[in-house]
């Protein structure tokens, strides 16, 4: 008689440890600590966890490297031992020493913990090609971790699309984190506040230094995250600055609504400049009526003197249009040929560029709504100016063909 064959065991599932950049075991002793006491210890991004085994997956304490000043290799005063096996670790609050086995598990944790802080692989310290590509590897992982920690306020946008972000929507916030746009990698910081009843924007730079945020103002002041960038501009405001957090039923491409089961509208295209044309003819009742398109601003414009990059268009400002005249000049005495110059002259041809380099396709809808009105409107008095232009020149002929000797004959 066959025996029943009992049910393989499966072993009981084990959580999983958690990854740090190195680990090992490591004596700590901090400032209350009257003695060192040994952990399991693992680095992970800008935190140090201890834990009680190499198997415990839960830290029973945690050392936070934000506030780190420097590392040292001197020994406690009035201790034998051997110096090669101390380094103490000074934060801006505390300093705490650590006791190693040997002089290399000394140099790999200086190492990975100045890889981590400065953003670089340590050059000064006493290391073997394996350790140093080990902390290449922790570093490209570091530089990951932080590439994801951005603040909500932070958006991918130029600096003329954060400039309408903050005026279109002023009730998600008037403080906002964009790209610099310098080709660095750094960060720019746009507000808007309104003084004296009118609206101010301001740009900021914040440099990067190893693993330091540094806002570019009068007394420059260093942030260990771009989060405390945002509490350093929201404190020093007395909370009148407030991160911008743009609501999932707001749009976040800047540009005219599509319309209504019709086809997809492509992407706003980019403003470029529009280019150099000779100046247009005083036009009647133009003075004062007119929009200046927002664009980025020239480098004067930045708090701390940020000089955009050459690259990036600009967007020309108009010029004032002059002061309307009293009378029309009076037209010369031209031939019946000219009249027809007029239609296809220069004038119109630079109305025609003047309104394609305001067109709509900008993807300002707001802005080149009110654009395209003035457009109109000036293309109606520049018709009306040439009636007007072509009525003059019909009167005239009959005076100028009777002064002619020649036409009489």
């Amino acid at each position: 008689m066959a025996l029943a064959l009992s049910p393989p065991r499966v072993p009981k599932p084990k959580s999983a440890l958690p990854l740090h950049y190195y680990e090992s075991f490591l004596e700590k002793k901090g400032p209350r600590d009257r003695d060192y006491k040994k952990f399991w210890a693992g680095l992970q991004g800008l935190t140090l966890y201890f834990y009680n085994s190499n198997r415990d997956t839960k830290h029973v304490e945690k050392l936070d490297l934000g506030g780190f000043v420097k590392l040292t290799d001197e020994a406690p005063w009035g201790n034998s031992h051997d110096p090669s096996t101390h380094f103490c670790l000074v934060l801006r609050n505390q300093e705490i020493k650590f006791k190693v086995e040997s002089l290399e598990s000394r140099e790999m944790w200086k190492g990975f913990i100045l890889t981590v802080v400065e953003l670089r692989v340590p050059s000064n310290l006493t290391l073997l090609p394996g350790h140093l590509y080990m902390m290449s590897e922790a570093l490209a992982k570091e530089e990951a971790r932080r590439a994801l920690e951005m603040p909500l306020c932070f958006l991918k946008v130029s600096r003329l699309e954060a400039q309408l972000l903050l005026e279109r929507y002023p009730e998600c916030g008037n403080l906002l984190l964009r790209p610099s746009g310098d080709g660095t990698g750094g960060v720019s910081v746009t507000t808007l506040q309104t003084l004296n009843g009118k609206p101010v924007v301001r740009h900021y730079k914040v440099k990067r230094e190893g693993a330091k945020y540094v806002i570019d103002v009068e007394e420059p002041f260093s942030c260990t995250s771009l989060e405390a960038v945002v509490n350093y501009f929201v404190s020093h405001s007395n909370k009148a600055l407030v991160p911008f957090l743009l609501d999932e039923d707001y749009e976040k491409v800047i540009g005219p609504a599509p319309p209504k089961d019709g086809p997809k509208q492509l992407p706003p295209t980019s403003i470029m400049p529009a280019p150099s044309q000779d100046k247009l003819p005083p036009l009647p009742d133009q003075d004062n009526n007119y929009v200046i398109p927002i664009g980025d601003t020239p480098s004067a414009s930045y708090v701390n003197e940020d000089v955009p990059s050459p690259s990036r268009p600009v967007v020309p400002k108009p010029r004032r249009l002059a002061k309307p005249q009293a009378k029309l000049p009076k037209p010369p005495t031209v031939s019946k040929s000219e009249p027809k110059g007029l239609n296809s002259g220069p004038a119109r041809k630079l109305a025609a560029s003047s309104a394609q380099a305001f067109s709509p396709t900008t993807g300002l809808a707001d802005v080149t709504a009110e654009l395209e009105e003035k457009l109109q409107r000036r293309r109606a008095l520049e018709q009306a100016a040439e009636r007007m232009a072509d009525q003059w020149v019909h009167l005239q002929a009959p005076h100028a063909s009777q002064a002619d000797p020649s036409s009489q004959n």
